[in-house]
């Protein structure tokens, strides 16, 4: 898969730009200003709330089966004889079917499902786009952190969800997670990208700034989502700088054009 639209003129020549200006920097030993931010799933806790619409339209128990499902507590891929869900999210013509595997530690089929039933709808609040390729999700217990990739979204339901949900950041880190999923892929590791971030010479969190191939996307991701569709639920000062900070990572995802349904709808 690859951008959906030829990039402007304007932006085919500022990435060039871009490329130049970085040898440029790299051979002047220029130093990079500290991200503004360490992280940034925390910035705009009321980005997407629980009063947004959700593409969720149900869930079905599909019994018991074994599946391969990686676990942040043992930090390695182990096969459950998980319960199984068929989760669908539909709109109009849209639909989509995502199979849920909860780790049978939940003890029964409706413990498993009212965690699916928990966490499914938050997901379908996401944009669409970032549930493009989400095939799976994962649910655990344990104190672990969120986790995206693979065609999949890991959850676990022990303190890190606590505390995102006490945060009002579930949404949120659900958008940061989805990126890995279903944006890192075609656009992490491309030319157009590379050549963005060489252009801010920035990066949005320390977060980002130590992990450029693998966290970048998601940590601006969510931020470009902010700025440019819900701009109202944003500090001003996070506004200012992250327009101010990467505006040519933020003029790559506008060029993408990405469908992000159900919450464009409600933030034009």
């Amino acid at each position: 898969m690859t951008i959906s639209s030829p990039l402007p003129a304007r932006l085919r020549r500022a990435f060039a730009r871009a490329a130049a200006g970085a040898a440029l920097f790299a051979l002047a030993g220029l130093a990079q200003a500290a991200p503004p931010y360490s992280g940034t799933i925390y910035l705009a806790p009321n980005l997407i709330t629980a009063a947004d619409p959700t593409e969720y339209a149900g869930v079905a128990y599909a019994g018991q089966g074994l599946r391969q499902m990686f676990d942040r507590r043992t930090n390695a891929y182990a096969y459950y004889n998980a319960y199984l869900f068929t989760v669908v999210y539909a709109a109009g013509d849209y639909t989509q079917y995502v199979e849920a595997q909860v780790n049978p530690e939940f003890g029964s089929p409706a413990a498993a499902q009212a965690q699916v039933e928990f966490y499914a709808p938050v997901i379908g609040r996401i944009p669409r786009a970032l549930r493009s390729q989400l095939s799976t999700l994962w649910i655990h217990a344990g104190d672990q952190p969120f986790g995206g990739g693979n065609n999949n979204l890991l959850i676990h339901t022990g303190s890190y969800a606590r505390d995102y949900i006490a945060r009002g950041i579930l949404e949120e880190t659900f958008v940061h997670e989805a990126a890995h999923t279903s944006l890192d892929p075609f656009h992490a590791g491309s030319f157009g990208w590379f050549s963005a971030q060489s252009w801010d010479r920035e990066f949005i969190s320390t977060y980002a700034r130590d992990n450029p191939t693998r966290e970048d996307v998601a940590e601006t991701f969510l931020l470009w989502l902010a700025v440019r569709h819900g701009s109202a639920r944003v500090p001003p000062d996070v506004n200012y700088t992250v327009l101010t900070t990467v505006p040519f990572r933020l003029q790559y995802f506008d060029s993408l054009r990405l469908n992000l349904a159900p919450y464009a709808y409600t933030h034009p």
